[in-house]
């Protein structure tokens, strides 16, 4: 593959559901439209150094496998292991799996039937069982494994199409908003949420936020609260919310896995890395502003099925736009579903290489070259997955596991740093050690942040991390007995 396919993985990837699903779940909870903003700013800030920093450890190990190696060689072969095994059991196949039931959310658009409410196999009263929106996220999750068994050329092809229609689909909904601005059209948005009222309406509502879950930091009123206790709050708040705007971003490292069949990755790693997500969150932040241009506040907090996007194409084009942008999200969640399973097949397909994985996934289908059994196994896992719960469940169980590791790769860049000063690196991070240090420390908050306001969905994800421990300790063991074996 060469640098414009690694960008359109990495594009092909960010891409998928999040922007337009998660801005309506954010902003019940800020009520702000500058708050609103200020969380994808945040987000845009992580994402950027993260890739950066990214981009220095891809031209040091331009190896199949990404960020599993990179974690291998700074803090040792067990970090390595908890990384992929909480890939697979959470991070892709839980990412694989939430985007595909926003497939079949956005393809009931078009046939009503296919609902998250309209039951197929039903477990108890909560969100498990067969929906036909999680059976339409299975086939697709099928059909898109079978198609990368046939070679990573058409998996590739695949992803380049997918993500030129997506990255279209964004700019049908910024070009609204410049249709707006050019016909001097007023969107209901604009009235309600900018001038004066851009500012006005956030600190009741968190304060009506940090009430409710028992931990409101100040004293009395926001008029009269400290400026120490006002931003106190908002950093929490913020930090809450970056479960659905760090979500939309993220997946953006999978290009990383897929270095061993990338042409000259030591210079189209890095730069698949900076220039795909400075797209990306470019044209995610200009979205959000038309979001907030066409629909009031109110508008995106009430958006059927938390279909923003569609609901601002309804509002400006009446029905016809809301089915062709409903469209464009089948077609963006379609390629970054082929996106994730391309990439992440190649992390378990590495593990099995040294021996932490399924010896059979480690295999190279003789014609494709592709690993067919990984791809297959993940397929699998991510289905089952499917049945699990829905879109917001199966985000707020990613994205803690994605910090961790995030924290833990970026720390493993200033070991590296110490520890092999000589190694080449055709490409340093920018802004080490502050930009590195500083994404270290936000995601920590963060992570904390949710460890106390989500802890349902963030501690199940920290125990699943810390049961591959003992998984470790009998892989290893299994591994050396059969190599005293064969001795």
């Amino acid at each position: 593959m060469g640098l414009f396919s690694a960008t359109a993985i990495v594009m092909g990837s960010m891409i998928g559901s999040g922007i337009f699903i998660v801005p309506a779940d954010m902003s019940r909870v800020l009520g702000s439209p500058a708050l609103l903003i200020a969380a994808w700013l945040v987000t845009a800030l992580m994402t950027i150094i993260g890739a950066l920093s990214y981009g220095e450890l891809a031209a040091m190990m331009p190896k199949a496998g990404g960020q599993y190696v990179y974690l291998r060689e700074s803090l040792g072969p067990i970090w390595g292991f908890l990384y992929g095994w909480t890939l697979f059991l959470v991070i892709q196949t839980g990412t694989i799996a939430a985007v595909g039931v926003a497939f079949g959310k956005f393809l009931g658009v078009f046939f009503p039937s296919v609902s998250q409410t309209h039951w197929l196999w039903h477990v108890g009263s909560g969100n498990v069982g067969l929906s036909t929106a999680n059976l339409a996220a299975i086939v697709i999750i099928v059909l898109l494994t079978w198609t990368n068994t046939r070679g990573v050329k058409l998996g590739a092809a695949v992803q380049n199409v997918f993500t030129s229609a997506k990255v279209l689909a964004l700019l049908a909904v910024i070009g609204v908003g410049v249709l707006l601005y050019f016909e001097h059209l007023d969107g209901a948005g604009l009235a309600s949420n900018f001038g004066h009222n851009f500012w006005s309406l956030g600190p009741w509502k968190l304060q009506g936020f940090l009430s409710h879950h028992g931990e409101w930091l100040g004293q009395g009123e926001w008029p009269r609260a400290s400026l120490r206790e006002i931003v106190l709050n908002v950093a929490v708040v913020l930090a809450v919310v970056q479960v659905g705007s760090l979500f939309s971003s993220d997946a953006w490292n999978n290009v990383t896995f897929t270095a061993g069949e990338i042409q000259n990755p030591k210079r189209n790693l890095p730069l698949s890395l900076a220039l795909g997500t400075g797209v990306v969150l470019l044209l995610y932040i200009a979205c959000n502003l038309v979001y907030l241009s066409v629909l009031p506040m109110a508008g995106i907090q009430t958006a059927p099925q938390d279909r923003v996007a569609t609901a601002v194409m309804q509002a400006a084009f009446g029905g016809l736009g809301a089915k062709f942008m409903a469209a464009a999200i089948l077609v963006s969640t379609f390629g970054c579903v082929n996106g994730m399973l391309l990439a992440g097949a190649r992390v378990y397909y590495a593990m099995s290489q040294d021996g932490l994985f399924f010896k059979s996934v480690g295999k190279l289908d003789e014609k494709t070259k592709t690993p067919v059994n990984s791809l297959w196994m993940q397929c699998v896992w991510a289905c089952l997955l499917c049945l699990s719960g829905q879109y917001g469940n199966l985000l707020d169980y990613v994205i803690f596991a994605v910090l961790v590791f995030y924290v833990l790769t970026i720390g493993g860049l200033f070991v590296l740093r110490r520890t092999r000063p000589e190694a080449p690196r055709p490409y340093k991070a920018l802004g080490y050690p502050v930009l590195p240090a500083l994404y270290i420390v936000m995601a920590i908050w963060i992570c904390g942040v949710l460890l106390r306001y989500k802890p349902q969905y963030t501690w199940p994800g920290l125990i699943l991390v810390l049961l591959g421990l003992p998984v470790y300790w009998v892989w290893t063991r299994r591994s050396k007995n059969v190599e005293q074996a064969v001795q």
